[in-house]
C-alpha cells in the first residue's frame, strides 16, 4: 500500500523517477486510489512553509536535491527546511552550515552528519550506488574547504570520488605524479587560488571536461579571487570551464551529472584519446 509517513507533519512522496513510476503502477492495479495518490502528489512542485518555497520537485525533474543555503538564514529557518526535504526520503544537504546549525538539526536527525572542513551538514536517506570517476585536485591546503565541498556533493550524488590534494603549479612535479590517475577520470575539478594557473596545467594533461574553481585565497592582489577567476576565464586549454568563486558546490554537482551522463552513455575511458 501507498507509504503514509511524514516527519514532522510534513507528508512524503515519491522524489525520484523511480518512486513515481511504482507509484503510478500501483493505481493502474488498483492497489491505490486515485485520491490517495493525489494526495501523496500534492506537494508537487514546492511547498510553501509561509518564509520559504521548498523545492521538491528538483531531485524528480533536474536530478539533484534542493540545497540550503544556510548564511543568512535563522538556525530555526534551516532546521524547517531541513525536515520538509527530509520527509520526501530523499538525501538533504545543507551547506555553508555553522555548528550551530549543525548542533540544531542533529538533534532532530542523530543521523546526520557535519563535515566541518567543507561546512556542510548531510542527512543521507538513499544509497546511490556509485559510478565513474570524478577526480578534485586542490592547488594547496587553503583552497581545501572549497575542494571538500565539490568531493562531498559529487559523492552524496552518486560518483566515485578521487581526491589529489596539494598539488599547485609551485611544485610541478607533485601534480606530474598524479597524472596517469588524472587520466583515468571523466571529469575533474580543479580548485585554486593565487594565480590560478592549475585548471590550464590539468586541462592540457587530460582529455576530459575540467572544471575550474577559483578561491579567494590569496594575498591582497588576489582581490578576494577575482584574479584567479580571471586567469582561469582567459585559459587556452579549451576543455576547461569556469564556476563562481568558492563555488564548490556548483562545481560538486556539474562534475557528478557530467559522470552520471558519461557512465551512461558506456564509453570507456580509453574511447576519446
Amino acid at each position: 500500500m501507498l507509504d503514509t509517513s511524514t516527519v514532522d507533519g510534513y507528508n512524503s512522496f515519491p522524489v525520484n523517477e523511480s518512486e513515481l513510476r511504482t507509484l503510478l503502477k500501483q493505481v493502474l492495479a488498483g492497489e491505490v486510489s486515485v485520491d490517495d495518490a493525489v494526495s501523496k502528489l500534492r506537494l508537487m512542485p514546492f511547498q510553501d512553509i509561509g518564509f520559504a518555497s521548498v523545492d521538491h520537485h528538483r531531485l524528480l525533474r533536474c536530478g539533484f536535491p534542493e540545497i540550503i543555503y544556510c548564511p543568512g538564514k535563522t538556525v530555526e529557518q534551516v532546521v524547517e527546511i531541513f525536515s520538509s526535504l527530509c520527509a520526501q526520503r530523499a538525501n538533504v544537504i545543507a551547506s555553508r552550515a555553522s555548528e550551530e546549525v549543525f548542533q540544531a538539526v542533529s538533534r532532530k536527525f542523530p543521523a546526520a552528519e557535519y563535515h566541518s572542513l567543507a561546512r556542510i551538514v548531510t542527512l543521507q536517506q538513499e544509497q546511490i550506488e556509485p559510478v565513474g570517476h570524478v577526480a578534485v585536485v586542490a592547488a594547496g591546503t587553503s583552497d581545501l574547504p572549497v575542494a571538500e565541498e565539490a568531493r562531498i556533493i559529487a559523492e552524496i550524488m552518486g560518483s566515485v570520488v578521487s581526491r589529489h590534494y596539494d598539488v599547485g603549479v609551485a611544485g610541478l612535479h607533485r601534480l606530474l605524479g598524479r597524472v596517469a590517475q588524472l587520466q583515468q577520470a571523466k571529469v575533474i575539478v580543479v580548485v585554486a587560488g593565487m594565480e590560478g594557473a592549475l585548471p590550464s596545467v590539468v586541462g592540457g594533461l587530460v582529455s576530459v571536461p575540467v572544471i575550474a574553481v577559483p578561491t579567494s585565497v590569496g594575498y591582497g592582489a588576489n582581490l578576494g579571487g577575482l584574479t584567479a577567476m580571471l586567469a582561469m576565464l582567459n585559459s587556452c586549454t579549451p576543455n576547461v570551464s569556469v564556476v563562481n568563486i568558492d563555488n564548490g558546490i556548483s562545481a560538486g554537482c556539474i562534475a557528478a551529472i557530467i559522470n552520471k551522463q558519461s557512465s551512461r552513455s558506456g564509453k570507456t575511458d580509453d574511447s576519446s584519446r
